[in-house]
């Protein structure tokens, strides 16, 4: 394990007196339209489990970029990285089936993490619900693009 970079004395300092001075409140969360995260959905049968992926070093990778999501509002973000499908795919576009835990309306949506891995889940108002770890990017296959 590596060392910890020294804290200087200001900066120690300088974090204790902006501590002590925000005023903080659980009411300012109560108008927070953030990005959220839910594993009230997640589906323990398809895809790999958090173990897998905390296995293969790919769990940190994960929580690192949803935290990265939580500063902004969830649709206002929308990018290459991080898409909205809507429906769910049709059959011969993925690996995976609709889970019957999830509704049927759900606005399904895809997180890249790094190469091929996703995070699969839906999205209401301002949470993403994830409900798939996805390694190797079945949940919507799509051909390769050359350029």
């Amino acid at each position: 394990m590596g060392k910890m970079p020294k804290i200087k004395k200001h900066q120690k300092e300088s974090f204790i007196k902006q501590t002590l001075s925000s005023k903080n409140s659980v009411n300012s969360l109560t108008e927070d339209d953030c990005f959220k995260i839910s594993l009230k959905h997640l589906d323990k049968i398809q895809g790999q489990g958090m173990k897998d992926w905390q296995d293969s070093g790919i769990l940190a990778d994960a929580i690192i970029t949803l935290e990265n999501y939580c500063h902004q509002p969830l649709k206002s973000q929308q990018s290459s990285t991080f898409t909205i499908y809507g429906n769910f795919p049709p059959r011969d576009k993925t690996d995976f089936f609709h889970p019957i835990h999830v509704p049927e309306d759900a606005e399904w949506a895809r997180i890249h993490v790094n190469g091929k891995n996703c995070l699969i889940g839906h999205v209401v108002r301002d949470t993403f619900y994830l409900v798939f770890l996805d390694a190797e990017h079945r949940f919507w296959i799509s051909e390769l693009k050359h350029t």
